[in-house]
């Protein structure tokens, strides 16, 4: 009924891939790092570990107890989610802070649990400038809004920032001691396809340009993620790429 596949690539330009994705049994995350020191390639690993393990530990442990509350008028899976997200974020602060060599780390995070009910839908988070983009109907809709000076009010306001300064996160994991989100979830309809990827696919290809190589082929998930990631280096490969997809079919 439903398909995963993921690529990560470091790129053109880069010496290292800070990008770190998990394609698991109903779950798939994508961190992108930042940091030196190679702190950048730590945050994304932590982060995608910590969401990994509490997902997994939250499906299996009916008595699980829930670091950050329960919220009640949000689906399980909401707060699975939520509260993954939020325990990555407590374990790269507590690193960050412990460690001068990894100060200042953190990453972005977009992520997705599809529930196994019989009404198949996904449940998703994100901080930073990782994407998840619903491919229906031939048409590609972004999910997520970018958690950068770009999207902040402070920069509509402001014909004065720059180009790159508009590029700059305004969220990340790691950085604060606490972080908040959204979680959204929307029903899976037959044929759908969902795309997260880092910011190395979306700079350096437009929203037009992923959706005529997802919709080209969609009946080999990993001949598309392939040619994602072929395609923005083909674009100059600035940044590392990551690319994961999830097709439905009923």
């Amino acid at each position: 009924m439903i398909q995963y596949c993921g690529r990560t690539d470091v790129g053109r330009r880069r010496a290292r891939n800070e990008d770190t994705i998990l394609v698991g049994d109903g779950i798939l995350v994508v961190c992108d790092g930042m940091g030196g020191h190679q702190a950048g390639d730590v945050a994304s690993r932590i982060a995608v570990d910590t969401i990994g393990a509490f997902i997994s530990r939250s499906e299996a442990d009916p008595e699980l107890t829930w670091p950050y509350g329960f919220d009640p008028s949000a689906s399980v899976d909401a707060n699975r989610v939520r509260t993954a997200i939020k325990l990555a974020n407590r374990d790269i602060y507590s690193r960050s802070a412990a460690e001068d060599e990894y100060a200042g780390m953190g990453t972005t995070v977009a992520a997705t649990l599809v529930g196994r009910a019989a009404e198949t839908r996904f449940t998703y988070g994100h901080v930073g400038d990782s994407r998840i983009y619903l491919i229906r109907g031939g048409r590609i809709l972004q999910l997520t809004r970018d958690d950068s000076l770009a999207n902040s009010a402070w920069a509509d306001a402001d014909a004065g920032v720059g180009t790159v300064m508009k590029n700059v996160l305004t969220k990340a994991l790691g950085v604060r001691p606490e972080v908040e989100f959204d979680v959204a979830a929307h029903d899976l309809l037959a044929g759908d396809i969902v795309l997260l990827c880092s910011d190395g696919l979306t700079n350096m290809l437009d929203d037009q340009a992923i959706l005529e190589i997802v919709t080209r082929d969609d009946e080999h998930l990993e001949k598309t993620c392939d040619e994602l990631v072929a395609s923005a280096n083909a674009q100059g490969g600035r940044d590392n790429i990551s690319v994961l997809l999830l097709r439905y079919r009923p």
